[in-house]
């Protein structure tokens, strides 16, 4: 596997309660609520992020990071979208030049990060986590995926053989982590996350240009100012067990943070447990909505299952086979139950679409492609072995309304060529 790993080895250790800030006084008592002003301002100029408390929420998380050696918890960061361009890389940009010893890395192993998690943590920044923990990545990605679990909580260590005896050695994995990429991470990841779900950007949402040689030296100063601040604090901030406003591991995640905002005081600690409460809600209802759109994968890999893998099954009998089955909540969905309309709707997050199918007999209808699922099924139902198997042929269609044979790689619907036999053209 390919390993980028890039350390900022300028920052200081943590233990020393200097950063990078030559001249930068430590603010004074009741001063930390402004200097989070500062911070937040600084972020919001170079990021559009998808709301106020999500802008408040990775203030806060910035900061935690300069007293990760006070906290019983390290949480993560996930900043994920759907497409590519919506800033994920610009957000770790930005908190490379503010995190307290950040060490950026792309495509890294989990044997790096064993070796470099020590006492004193540096702040984990992984982008493009799609390539680590998609369907055709390596065995290493659950080695990682584990030792980013694991280092959610103080004194988890990964223990491994190391040394020319051959010892058992403990390696720490107690670090905070912002992981970017497209589409989901792996749901106990995402568990034990601050999760950002970046969008593109509107044609009336504009930031500053990001350049390094301009960008770094203000966003150091205020790093360096960051650490001047909370390096007396944190014998304060480990006696802390602040009120919250959630509960389990939500409470675990977020109770650096507020930890933060009780330090600055002022407007700062109502406006972190309004962010908290808001953003848990949001995942709330995100997870549900997952997890019926999981479940409905999972009916439709039993579907064509038991159909003997046809290469494609038509809109109207996928929805019959749905609400027939007695144990699914699909004959309830909606107000009549589902329908192909409710169908298409929740199938779209995962760029599964129907379209127009000629099938035996001359019958044309808006239908399904067994291989538009394979994707979905290796990224959201792994135990599912069969999905990346060759479908059967039995029970196939004549063919597809553009007349080509169903030979299309996996992911893509089969489009006849240009000017080939005349048929209804592909719908999306």
């Amino acid at each position: 596997m390919e390993e980028t790993v890039q350390h900022n080895a300028s920052v200081p250790d943590e233990g020393s309660g200097i950063g990078d800030h030559e001249g930068a006084g430590v603010e004074a008592a009741g001063d930390g609520a402004a200097l989070l002003d500062e911070l937040r301002a600084a972020i919001g100029k170079y990021v559009v992020l998808p709301s106020q408390e999500a802008l408040t929420a990775v203030t806060l998380w910035v900061a935690a990071t300069h007293i990760q050696t006070a906290l019983q918890h390290a949480p993560r960061l996930a900043v994920i979208s759907a497409t590519k361009g919506c800033g994920k890389s610009r957000v770790l940009d930005v908190l490379y030049e503010t995190v307290h010893d950040p060490m950026m890395t792309v495509n890294t192993s989990p044997a790096v990060v064993f070796r470099t998690i020590g006492k004193i943590p540096p702040t984990l920044l992984v982008d493009e986590a799609d390539t680590i923990f998609g369907p055709k990545a390596s065995g290493d990605s659950e080695i990682l995926r584990g030792l980013l679990n694991a280092g959610h909580q103080r004194n988890r260590p990964a223990w491994r053989i190391s040394g020319p005896e051959h010892k058992p050695t403990p390696f720490p994995t107690f670090a905070m982590a912002a992981i970017a990429g497209i589409g989901d991470l792996p749901d106990t990841i995402t568990d034990r996350s601050v999760v950002l779900r970046i969008q593109k950007r509107k044609p009336g949402e504009k930031v500053a240009p990001f350049r390094s040689r301009y960008a770094a030296p203000e966003l150091n100063a205020l790093r360096g100012r960051l650490a001047a601040w909370l390096a007396p604090l944190r014998s304060t901030a480990a006696c802390m067990v602040p009120q919250m406003p959630v509960e389990d591991r939500a409470a675990d995640t977020w109770e650096p943070l507020v930890i933060i905002a009780d330090l600055a005081g002022g407007h700062w600690p109502a406006q972190a447990r309004a962010a908290c409460v808001a953003m848990t809600r949001f995942e709330a209802v995100q997870d549900e909505q997952t997890n019926v759109k999981v479940r409905l994968l999972r009916d439709i890999h039993r579907i064509f299952e038991r159909a003997n893998n046809p290469e494609v099954l038509s809109s109207q009998d996928l929805v019959a086979a749905l609400i027939q089955d007695a144990d699914a909540p699909w004959a309830e969905h909606g107000n009549k139950g589902l329908n192909a309309h409710h169908l298409g709707f929740l199938l779209r997050d995962f760029d599964i679409r129907p379209a127009n199918y000629r099938f035996a007999g001359g019958r044309q209808a808006k239908a399904y492609t067994r291989n538009r699922f394979l994707d979905g099924w290796a990224r959201h139902c792994p135990h599912l072995t069969e999905a990346t198997s060759e479908p059967a042929h039995g029970g196939a269609p004549a063919r597809p309304a553009q007349g080509k044979p169903p030979t299309a790689p996996a992911g893509s619907l089969p489009i006849g060529p240009p000017g080939g036999p005349a048929g209804p053209k592909r719908t999306l």
